[in-house]
């Protein structure tokens, strides 16, 4: 299947990236510019190449599939998602979001890929020889390497050029299959993944690995810090740290690091002077970005939105 959007009016752009991804809302203005969204797809896998000629915000609800997006010119910046934020440029290939998580950030002239497919997909290929019927989930928005990276963006450069657009592989379940398996193969090649760190986890996750773990996150709050940098702190694999974290404290490292950086803004509104300073440039220092995540997370920890801590 092959499809085509192409507007410059931001109310329809707004409304065919509803009904194309998740339900979203978006800011800029497209006059003078606009928007050219192409498509190839078959089966539960689609390739888009789309070109935003303007500057759009976007803050999204969560996908329910796997997105990966290749930058080819302009950049994404602020982007935001379960506890981490980035900036992509030209030659970037990253995982947009966990599947079940939003998203926020800003499209700056760009054009880009996204690639989107069922999350199963990876659990379905990665199955042989797992130890448990957990779904598999990537544990890092880059992938390992440079080298990992391009190997995955020739496999969707192929699929979106040769194969998904063509009659007879859309008409075909068995080719289908196979090129769904090529590319889920592919995406766990190049992420870190929960399918593929399994051999030492449960031996690493013990009381040490925490305490590790804890110290760098404390040292380093204010810092652009990521699950990958917090299991190398503390000298084991992601899914390792992870494990510990459940195991010991009930929790997961960055919801422990979300903790800290929220610990940090209630300190810092609590000294503050409302009449120097405002709740968002203390939650952007710590890396919140929208404001209604963060007042409710707030108000859960602490009984109150942060405007209250501010004004006492």
């Amino acid at each position: 299947m092959q499809s085509l959007f192409e507007s410059r009016d931001l109310a329809r752009t707004e409304e065919f990236l509803n009904r194309a991804y998740t339900k979203m809302q978006i800011g800029g203005s497209a006059s003078g510019a606009g928007t050219r969204i192409s498509r190839a797809a078959a089966d539960s896998i689609s390739v888009d190449r789309v070109d935003i000629g303007f500057e759009m915000s976007y803050d999204a609800e969560p996908l329910g599939k796997i997105c990966l997006c290749e930058i080819v010119s302009g950049s994404i910046v602020e982007h935001a998602s379960d506890g981490w934020q980035d900036d992509f440029r030209p030659g970037d290939l990253v995982s947009f979001a966990p599947p079940d998580r939003p998203y926020a950030g800003k499209i700056c002239r760009a054009r880009y890929s996204i690639t989107m497919f069922d999350p199963a997909l990876l659990t379905r290929v990665a199955g042989v020889g797992r130890k448990d019927d957990s779904p598999v989930r990537l544990l890092d928005h880059r992938p390992r390497s440079r080298a990992a990276a391009r190997q995955l963006s020739r496999t969707i450069a192929y699929l979106g050029d040769d194969v998904l657009s063509n009659p007879t592989v859309q008409a075909s379940p068995l080719l289908v299959a196979s090129v769904s398996q090529l590319l889920a193969s592919s995406v766990l090649a190049a992420f870190p993944n929960t399918a593929t760190t399994e051999t030492d986890d449960r031996r690493d996750a013990h009381p040490k690995t925490v305490r590790r773990a804890l110290a760098f996150m404390e040292a380093n709050a204010d810092q652009a810090i990521g699950i990958t940098d917090i299991a190398a702190a503390a000298g084991v694999t992601v899914r390792a740290v992870q494990t510990a974290f459940r195991r010991h404290l009930g929790t997961t490292p960055l919801d422990h690091l979300r903790r800290l950086r929220l610990a940090e803004v209630h300190a810092e509104l609590l000294a503050a002077d409302p009449a120097e300073h405002t709740v968002a440039e203390v939650a952007t220092r710590w890396g919140f970005h929208h404001h209604g995540r963060l007042s409710a997370a707030y108000h859960d920890l602490y009984g109150e939105h942060p405007s209250a801590t501010l004004a006492r």
